[in-house]
């Protein structure tokens, strides 16, 4: 992979990490007014405890993405970004336009699915 689409990717990457710190940052302020909330009714409680819930699942996700973007950054100063970690060949640069910390080329991906 070319020095520039390194840059590319990289730059994609840091701004999504970026995003995802401040979302994670966001939500967890949003959890801690919910808590601090006085709740007066079963329906008052049950919304926010549904809230809570939406909310911490959005976090866990967003926590998962950031650790598959950390492991991808240091792919890229190792020199390994954009091999395919099941069969080593190179992962297209379409697929990772779409998903810039795709560890799996389009075929591996598929096998991982059916697998699941």
């Amino acid at each position: 992979m070319q020095q520039s689409e390194l840059k590319y990717f990289k730059e994609i990457l840091e701004s999504r990490k970026k995003q995802i710190l401040k979302n994670i940052s966001g939500v967890n302020d949003e959890l801690d007014q919910l808590n601090s909330l006085e709740l007066n009714d079963e329906g008052d409680y049950a919304a926010a405890n549904n809230n809570s819930m939406i909310e911490s699942a959005i976090v866990h996700q967003q926590e998962k993405e950031l650790r598959e973007i950390n492991v991808t950054l240091a792919k890229i100063s190792a020199g390994d970004y954009g091999i395919c970690e099941m069969c080593e060949d190179l992962i297209g640069f379409q697929r990772l336009k779409v998903k810039p910390h795709a560890i799996y080329c389009i075929d591996c991906r598929e096998i991982v699915e059916k697998t699941k």
